[in-house]
C-alpha cells in the first residue's frame, strides 16, 4: 500500500509541472508495464483479472490524489517562486534514469536498427509539442460560464492531455498550455474545493474525456509494449531527451512568464538532489522485489505448516 502511494504521489507532482510527465516517473521506478497493464485489464481483463488491476489502481490513485491536491494547494506557487530549482531538480531526475532504463531494458535496445528512427521521433513529438506551446501562447478560458460548445472542447482536451500522462516524456500540463486549459483547469479545481459548484459541469466534461482518452490510449500502449518492445521503449527514450527542452521552456509557461532556463540560472545542488533522488527510488524498487519471493516462500512454508 505504501509503496504503490508514494508511486501515485511521485507521479502526481511530475503532471502538474508542465514539461514532466507522470509516464516518465513510472517508468523510471519500474511499474510502467504493471501500470499500463492494470488499466488495460480494468477495461477489457476478465474479472479475477479486474480485482487484480483496481487493488494496485486505487492505491496507487490515492498517493496521486494526494499529491495533486497538494501541487494545487501549495506546491503551485512554489512551483512560480522557484521554478529553476525545480526545472533543476527534474532535469537530474531524467538525466539520472536515462542510464538505469538502458540497463533495465538492454536487450531492447540491441536492436539499433530497428529503434533508432522511433527514437528519433520521440525527440521530435516532445520538442515540437514544446515549440508548439511557446508559439500558440495561453488563451485563457472560465470554467464556472459553461457552455455547451465548451463542454465538447474540455471533452477532447481531456483526452489528448491524459494520453500524454502514459507516455513518457509528454507532459499532460504542456498540452493543457498549449489548449489555453493549464490555469483555468487548475482554477476550477481550486474553485470547486472552495465549494464554488458553477465549475462542475465544466470539470465534468473534462474528467469524461480524461477516461475516454485513458481507455483508447492505454489498449494501443499495452499493444505496442507487448509486440513492439525495441520500438517503444526507443521511442520513450527520445520522448524523455526530449523533455530536457521542454524543462528547459517550463519558465517560459508560468502565468507570469520567466526567461527559459540558461546555464546562469540552472541550479547544480538541485540537479544532484534529482539524480540521487531516481538512485533512491531504484534501491527501493530493488530492495522490493528482494523481499516479495521471500514473502511468496514464507506463505508457502506456511500453508504446508497447516496441511
Amino acid at each position: 500500500m505504501i509503496k504503490e502511494g508514494i508511486s501515485g504521489f511521485c507521479m502526481a507532482l511530475a503532471d502538474s509541472v508542465p514539461g514532466v510527465s507522470g509516464g516518465t516517473v513510472a517508468f523510471i521506478m519500474g511499474f510502467y508495464d504493471e501500470f499500463i497493464g492494470s488499466i488495460h485489464n480494468v477495461v477489457f481483463g476478465n474479472r479475477g483479472k479486474k480485482k487484480e488491476a483496481l487493488r494496485f489502481l486505487v492505491k496507487l490513485g490515492i498517493g496521486w490524489a494526494i499529491g495533486m491536491l497538494l501541487a494545487v494547494l501549495i506546491l503551485s506557487s512554489l512551483f512560480e517562486s522557484h521554478i529553476y530549482v525545480v526545472s533543476s531538480l527534474f532535469i537530474g531526475f531524467i538525466a539520472g534514469s536515462i542510464p538505469l532504463i538502458i540497463r533495465e531494458e538492454q536487450e531492447s535496445f540491441r536492436d539499433v536498427g530497428k529503434g533508432i528512427l522511433f527514437g528519433v521521433l520521440g525527440i521530435a513529438i516532445v520538442v515540437g509539442i514544446t515549440w508548439a506551446n511557446g508559439r500558440t501562447g495561453n488563451a485563457s478560458m472560465d470554467l464556472s460560464q459553461f457552455s455547451i460548445g465548451m463542454g465538447i472542447r474540455l471533452f477532447l482536451i481531456g483526452m489528448v492531455a491524459i494520453s500524454a500522462m502514459f507516455l513518457p516524456g509528454i507532459s499532460g500540463s504542456t498540452l493543457l498550455l498549449i489548449f489555453g486549459a493549464y490555469l483555468p483547469v487548475i482554477s476550477a479545481i481550486k474553485g470547486f474545493l472552495g465549494l464554488d459548484f458553477a465549475y462542475v459541469p465544466g470539470l465534468c466534461c473534462f474528467g469524461c474525456g480524461v477516461l475516454a482518452g485513458a481507455v483508447t490510449v492505454v489498449k494501443g500502449i499495452q499493444v505496442c509494449l507487448e509486440k513492439f518492445r525495441t520500438q517503444s521503449v526507443y521511442m520513450i527514450l527520445g520522448m524523455m531527451i526530449g523533455s530536457f527542452y521542454a524543462i528547459l521552456q517550463g519558465p517560459t509557461t508560468l502565468a507570469v512568464p520567466q526567461a527559459a532556463m540558461s546555464p546562469g540560472t540552472f541550479q547544480v545542488i538541485a540537479c544532484l538532489a534529482g539524480i540521487a533522488l531516481v538512485l533512491g527510488m531504484q534501491m527501493m524498487a530493488k530492495q522490493t522485489e528482494k523481499r516479495q519471493p521471500e514473502r511468496h516462500s514464507e506463505r508457502r512454508r506456511v500453508h504446508g505448516n497447516r496441511a
